[in-house]
């Protein structure tokens, strides 16, 4: 880590050697090492690792028999981590240092090294802020001003002066006199909720500068307090029996702004479509251990919103058809009885050998595409629009054979973008990945927006195996413009001949410093050219020779789906 680096200049974490601590005395942010199974040299070893949570080891006789026979063929040696009761006692779930977050797992607490150093985890900086202004004031935090809102709460003058006044008549009368029935003060003004969602919008923007600016602990509670109710946080204890003698209800506090909400989504969709960065939603403990689809057992990577009922289950049962989970194989064999999909609920649109892809609308089709994206939730890290899908829809591949059409992959595609994305989210189940279908998705993209007559281009972020798939398939199709024109070539005639927009096709040739992109741009007496080298033709012939399955358009059957006004109402 370079020093310009953020971690560089903080204080060093505290450490504690081995053997001054116990199992009981680790909490969660804690890096800690931990033994684990390396398949690479099928031996253990002892690695790094944060400790993320911590829960008690379940005491459920039914899930441990379930446990113990359905990942007895995956789990290593029994000899290689010996059990320990008074420490297996006790879960942690670890993200191992310098692995993909993929790789998390609970371990139990027999396998954790106490004999090696424990790294604490950093003082947070405003705790420390707050020690320092607590010891300006002599440990006792002050009051806050009379009158006086936190910033950004009252950023209009005329509201703030009619406010302020009305609070100095009601605290002069209750200050002077003792409150009596007859002459009763007045109360504070009551604000209508058009004025209250006006004030919650001012606070969101710049910081008024006719405030007084309050103690760094106020500040620290301002951000609490904008969240509640307004009138609390401008007068003191002693004062505010002398204003609640009016007849209104309480008022029950809005819910935290940080919380997801429908039309929260709704308009986050419209803006920068489905993905989101948002740390709340996507650093989250892994609740599923295992899926059992058809007849494939695999690991979840990340955390799903399923119900907490199915929540850290041994086995989530899910059927292939309908995509419907179930606890236990008892009941997924008695909705098999009863479940009559055999394909994807949705328009078959091509077909070539044993290979079909399906067009699902989100609107018609709720129940299948939440069950759809809640599987896809637990293999991607950046998916957080699970139970909103009328914006979307959904193109499924499947595998067809004498008993129905088995779940590949699929992509979902907004119904109405304004930044011409031809893919929102994009999943191959890790029991097909590496045979080649997640470029027969992308490639299946590409081929409606050439239908469509529009330059398309995958939502960002990409995760990490979505980009490597993404530039294999640029590389590829752009050496193959190259080799297929005649005459000269330009960037624009590259786009409408591949459907990929101009910025993708640059970032793919242009050379940048640590990208081992294509780099086809060479500068060449003062202009740039497109040059293909003997390597890039290598690799693009043995890439074209192992390619397998291709997308051929003859077998589409597909016209671009038109909506109306009524139709793109999404959540009204």
């Amino acid at each position: 880590m370079s020093p310009s680096t953020p971690e560089a200049s903080q204080e060093p974490a505290p450490i504690s050697p081995g053997g001054s601590y116990t199992i009981q005395t680790v909490s969660v942010g804690c890096k800690i090492y931990a033994r684990r199974y390396n398949p690479d040299t099928s031996a253990p070893e002892e690695r790094l690792a944060e400790i993320l949570s911590i829960r008690d080891k379940p005491n459920n006789p039914y899930l441990r028999r379930q446990a113990s026979s359905s990942a007895a063929a995956a789990a290593p040696a029994p000899d290689l981590f010996p059990p320990h009761p008074e420490l297996d006692k006790y879960e942690f779930f670890v993200h191992w240092d310098t692995f993909n977050k993929r790789l998390d797992e609970w371990v139990p607490g027999s396998r954790l090294v106490l004999a090696r150093d424990l790294e604490w985890p950093r003082q947070k900086k405003e705790k420390k802020e707050k020690e320092k202004v607590g010891k300006k004031h002599g440990g006792a935090t002050p009051p806050k001003r009379v009158g006086k809102m936190p910033r950004g709460k009252e950023n209009t003058l005329l509201r703030r002066a009619t406010l302020n006044n009305a609070l100095g008549k009601g605290m002069g009368k209750g200050a002077a006199d003792p409150p009596s029935p007859s002459p009763s003060p007045s109360p504070a003004p009551k604000r209508s909720e058009q004025e209250e969602e006006e004030e919650d919008e001012d606070a969101e923007g710049e910081p008024d500068g006719d405030v007084e600016m309050l103690d760094a602990d106020a500040d620290a509670e301002g951000e609490a307090d904008a969240e509640g109710e307004a009138d609390a946080e401008g007068e003191p204890e002693d004062q505010a029996d002398a204003f609640d003698i009016a007849v209104a209800p309480p008022v029950a506090p809005p819910p935290p702004l940080a919380s997801f909400s429908k039309e929260a989504e709704i308009e986050k969709l419209r803006t920068s479509g489905s993905m989101t960065q948002s740390v709340s939603e996507i650093a989250r403990v892994k609740n599923l251990n295992r899926l059992s689809i058809g007849r494939h057992e695999v690991d979840a990577w990340y955390f799903s919103p399923y119900p907490q009922e199915y929540a850290h289950l041994p086995v989530l049962y899910v059927c292939e058809f309908c995509l419907g989970y179930f606890p236990s194989p008892f009941m997924l064999t008695r909705h098999r009885k009863r479940c009559t999909l055999l394909c994807p609920p949705g328009n078959e649109i091509y077909r070539h050998e044993d290979l079909s892809f399906f067009e699902i609308d989100g609107r018609k089709q709720l129940t299948y595409c939440r069950n759809l994206s809640l599987l896809s939730k637990c293999f991607l890290d950046h998916k957080t629009l699970y139970y909103d899908v009328t914006p979307f829809m959904y193109y499924v591949m499947c595998q067809r054979d004498s008993t129905g059409c088995h779940f590949i992959g699929y992509f979902s595609k907004e119904k109405e973008c304004a930044e011409n994305y031809n893919v929102a989210c994009i999943l191959t189940l890790p029991q097909y990945q590496r045979h080649g279908y997640g470029r027969l998705l992308i490639e299946f993209s590409y081929t409606l927006s050439q239908k469509e007559g529009k330059l398309g281009s995958p939502e960002k972020p990409l995760s990490d195996l979505g980009l490597l798939g993404y530039r294999a398939y640029w590389a590829e199709k752009i050496v193959e413009a190259v080799l297929n024109a005649q005459d000269e070539v330009s960037v624009d005639e590259i786009a409408q001949t591949t459907s990929i927009t101009h910025a993708d096709v640059m970032n793919t040739c242009v050379p940048r410093p640590r990208c081992t992109t294509l780099q086809l741009f060479k500068h060449y007496k003062g202009q740039h050219v497109v040059c293909l080298s003997d390597a890039v033709l290598e690799r693009y012939e043995k890439s074209k020779a192992k390619r397998k399955r291709r997308i051929y358009k003859e077998h589409l059957q597909w016209r671009p789906p038109t909506f109306t006004r009524d139709q793109l109402r999404f959540g009204w």
